[in-house]
């Protein structure tokens, strides 16, 4: 260990560290990794969005003083380990939750509050473009909330300047450049992958549809510039050093690379930048990304196309709930050990709780739930009410409790997915990461079953998208002449390791079909809860 400390230490002093923060749900997350791309420090910082007035947000506040924390956090583990401080960095990048609108005037100012990807309040805006570009344009992407902000009138909209993601916000406060990387770019507004840029027609189409509105800008013009992985985009300014850094110490003139959404540095944590790869990221909500061989034979409202960080197509099939209420589950299962006196360790009460799932009956006994805690937009849900539901004659007992909960956290991935297996789209791999999977073998195994496919889940799984991030701006630093993303990951990163591999169980997969025809053929049920239930 010493010499892995002393080698460390020499790298960070040399500044050939690079630094990845990544704003999850619930999470800001700062790692840095050393020459040979591990982990070397990390810092982290929980949030929580708020609904205000309607609309999931969080405040400017929030954002900078959760990044400052997770900044200061890294730097402390920085010195605890190394006894040195973090003065300079090889190379940073932002990445954050895709999609989403954040929209500003010539000032700089915020002209609306952060409207997140967790809104479903676009729906006649993303069904005019969809049928207008022949394109699907879900109700999170950031032109469906331009469009509906148009179509509902608000006055904001003549005064838009330039609107953006959350992390090219954080990297334009950062550097000046009004940037994105193609992956996050692709949730914005549709890419066109042979020019690796938003797609001209389209955009074209845009103005035309607004043309009778007058006003004083055209679509290019609000949009940000989009950068390839690898590119520079930009340094670290005076002002940004001191906004990521209160302490002062950091220096400015740091590169950036370009910024991408958690889907790309999903796809760079998990080696799945290549065709026929894939990757499941699993946590608050869950979303699928296979990296596409051809285009599909048509638009489908359940499957968005976006793009791997350097450009590839990628169908991901996006579904808004996955562990809130499993996780709410739990809690109460901690209230009530509490209230005996028992003190709770939570990675040993999960592990135990996910693994009584595994002794469940295949198909969960008959028990049936929704872990809707908001709209899932792939069953037609504007809004969620989680429920759960049983017949009294059903198998209520925990394990099967536990394996329903698990089951319906992938009900609406799976439904998107047998879009993917009915088109014929080939997989070679699916790597599953996130916080599902942190208890060994049970989220794997339940994912293989709903997917019917092999799935790997590396050591790195808990990393994350931090991690990816980081491994991106490592790639704009670090690349030879001509070397591929994905030629970097296999060669410098992951050395050919694919993680733990577990093929899908046939008695399984049978019990997640019986479970998905209930799910889907119960949704009515769901709808009686949001109609009824206010």
């Amino acid at each position: 260990m010493g010499n892995s400390t002393i080698g460390a230490k020499e790298a960070i002093l040399a500044g050939k560290t690079a630094l990845g923060l990544e704003f999850g749900s619930t999470r800001i997350k700062a790692v840095l990794v050393g020459p040979d791309n591990s982990p070397i420090a990390s810092g982290a910082h929980d949030w929580e969005n708020r609904l205000e007035n309607g609309i999931w947000t969080y405040s400017l506040e929030d954002i900078w003083t959760g990044l400052q924390d997770a900044y200061a956090q890294l730097a402390q583990d920085v010195t605890a380990q190394y006894g040195v401080g973090l003065e300079t960095i090889g190379a940073i990048g932002f990445s954050a939750m895709m999609h989403g609108y954040m929209a500003f005037d010539k000032a700089g100012n915020l002209l609306v509050p952060f409207r997140t990807w967790r809104n479903t309040i676009t729906g006649p805006a993303a069904k005019e473009l969809t049928e207008l570009f022949q394109f699907n344009i879900p109700q999170r992407w950031s032109i469906a909330h331009l469009y509906q902000a148009i179509l509902n009138g608000e006055e904001h909209v003549p005064q838009v300047d330039f609107f953006t993601t959350l992390d090219g916000y954080i990297h334009w406060q950062l550097t000046g450049q009004k940037v994105l990387g193609v992956g996050e770019a692709s949730g914005m507004f549709p890419i066109d992958s042979d020019t690796c840029d938003f797609n001209q027609r389209m955009i074209g189409q845009f103005d035309e549809l607004v043309a009778d509105k007058g006003y004083p800008w055209k679509l290019r013009d609000l949009l940000p510039k989009v950068l390839n992985a690898g590119e520079p985009a930009g340094v670290l300014t005076e002002e940004g050093a001191k906004l990521l850094d209160v302490s002062g110490k950091l220096k400015a003139g740091i590169p950036l690379c370009p910024p991408e959404g958690d889907a790309g540095t999903g796809m760079a944590a998990t080696n799945s930048v290549k065709q026929r790869t894939g990757n499941v990221s699993a946590g608050t909500s869950v979303f699928s990304m296979v990296v596409l061989e051809k285009p599909l034979s048509k638009p489908y409202p359940e499957i968005d196309l976006v793009t791997t960080p350097d450009g590839s197509a990628v169908a991901m099939v996006h579904c808004n709930n996955c562990t809130s209420d499993l996780n709410a589950w739990v809690n109460l299962f901690k209230e009530f050990a509490e209230s005996f006196g028992i003190e709770v360790d939570m990675t040993k009460l999960f592990g135990t709780l996910y693994n009584k799932a595994l002794e469940g009956d295949p198909d969960c006994g008959g028990l049936l739930a929704y872990n809707y805690f908001s709209g899932e937009t792939i069953t037609g849900f504007e809004e969620g009410r989680p429920l759960f539901v049983r017949q009294p004659d059903s198998k209520f007992n925990l394990a099967n409790f536990m394996r329903v909960h698990l089951l319906t956290s992938l009900g609406a991935i799976k439904v998107g997915n047998d879009i993917l297996s009915n088109e014929n789209v080939r997989i070679d791999r699916i790597t599953g990461h996130g916080g599902l999977f942190k208890t060994p073998v049970v989220g794997q195994k339940l994912l293989a079953a709903a997917l019917n496919a092999p799935v790997s889940v590396m050591e790195t799984a808990g990393e994350g998208g931090a991690w990816g991030m980081a491994l991106l701006a490592a790639y704009m630093m670090n690349k030879t002449e001509g070397q591929s993303l994905s030629d970097f990951l296999d060669s410098q990163v992951f050395g050919g390791n694919t993680g733990v591999t577990l093929e899908p169980d046939p008695a399984d997969v049978e019990g997640f079909n019986t479970f998905i025809q209930r799910y889907t053929g119960c949704l009515p049920i769901e709808r009686a809860a949001v109609d009824n239930l206010r």
